[in-house]
């Protein structure tokens, strides 16, 4: 097991400064999910780790090794940094057996005959592909395939995984049944995992703690996927993860109320320093569909166009004066409280609600 260590990693694209001063760590023996938009920079940081690209300033440690540094000249070669990866396309060789394709890393490296197959027969039992050691990559299915790509990431390196979108290419059974296994396999290795993903209901599912990136290329927060959800750093992480309602806060006659288009309902609330509805942009209110209640004594007043069931969950989209809310109710919650209809009246109450500027100013 090792930790990783990204010290104030800056890199450029030409005139396009994809990372910044970025920071971040690994624990030892854990799964980090790094979550961020399409373009970000995940990557690039990817890359820089690998060595397939240089940054311009910083370090990077695997444990007590230093892979690179810009101020002490050192940058360990791609081939020598000894990294088990997994990419999203599999990459198995399509000519070698499933033995052959884990044992090819390590005959890379000139481990000894006996070892290797020692080593790679105890990765296919972790992965529990044993049975299919002598089977070629098209008799296997895709999550197959990924197991085994699993297993020679395990025989290269393990202390230390990066796993590249590795289940976008699976239909959603085989994603689920893979987030599992991933798990397992993780927590029988013990191997330090960094996994790179866009997808954040996967990262929820996966990780010992999750790492958000802004479209900047920076890190905004890192932390537990319950930090993440009920204490968001700031507005792109609530707005990022999960669903999210806004709200314009505004003030008339000197009392707050949310705007919802065709009126201004009263509202109660106490707002963070520095946050004015008449200063700078803005403010607006956020909240999560599961925050808002059906309410009938409520004099928050709305009209459910929609309603979708889920199986687990029911989805409201209501409408709020002029604006659309959804709202997300529990199955059994639903069914005990009665399933709202389409086109009837409810009243709402808005649960854990949270204050940011307003993205836009006011028209």
């Amino acid at each position: 097991m090792a930790n990783v260590v990204f010290k104030d990693i800056s890199f450029r694209y030409g005139d396009n400064q994809v990372l910044k001063n970025f920071s971040m760590e690994v624990d030892s023996g854990q799964i980090l999910c790094l979550v961020g938009p399409s373009g970000c920079g995940k990557t690039t940081l990817v890359r820089c780790l690998l060595g397939l690209s240089k940054p311009d300033t910083g370090e990077i440690w695997v444990g007590d090794t230093c892979l690179f540094s810009a101020s002490r000249r050192i940058n360990v070669p791609a081939e020598r940094r000894n990294i088990g990866i997994v990419f999203q396309d599999y990459a198995v060789w399509p000519h070698m057996t499933v033995k052959e394709n884990v044992l090819y890393p390590m005959k890379k490296h000139r481990v000894p005959k006996q070892e290797a197959e020692k080593r790679a027969m105890y990765a296919l039992q972790q992965v529990n592909m044993t049975e299919y050691a002598n089977h070629l990559p098209s008799q296997l299915s895709g999550g197959q395939q990924q197991r085994v790509a699993i297993a020679r990431a395990l025989v290269g390196n393990g202390d230390l995984i990066v796993m590249d979108e590795p289940i976008t290419n699976l239909d959603a059974k085989l994603r689920e049944q893979m987030l599992t296994e991933i798990r397992q396999i993780q927590r029988s290795s013990g191997t330090t995992v960094l996994y790179i993903t866009h997808d954040q209901e996967s990262a929820l599912q996966l990780c010992d703690k999750m790492a958000i990136m802004q479209q900047d290329g920076s890190l905004c927060q890192i932390g537990t996927d319950e930090d993440i959800i009920l204490r968001p750093a700031n507005r792109f992480t609530f707005e990022f993860i999960g669903v999210s309602n806004f709200l314009r806060v505004v003030r008339r006659n000197g009392a707050l109320g949310l705007d919802v288009g065709n009126a201004v309902i009263p509202w109660q609330a106490e707002l963070p320093d520095g946050l004015d509805p008449d200063k700078g942009k803005g403010v607006e209110l956020g909240v999560r569909p599961n925050d808002i209640e059906f309410d009938p004594a409520s004099p928050i007043r709305a009209k459910v166009r929609r309603c979708v069931f889920l199986g687990s969950e029911y989805d409201y989209f209501v409408d709020l004066g002029q604006r659309e809310l959804r709202v997300q109710q529990s199955t059994l919650a639903a069914v005990r409280a009665g399933v709202m209809r389409e086109g009837s009246e409810v009243g709402l109450r808005l649960l854990n609600p949270r204050y940011y500027e307003a993205k836009e100013a006011k028209a």
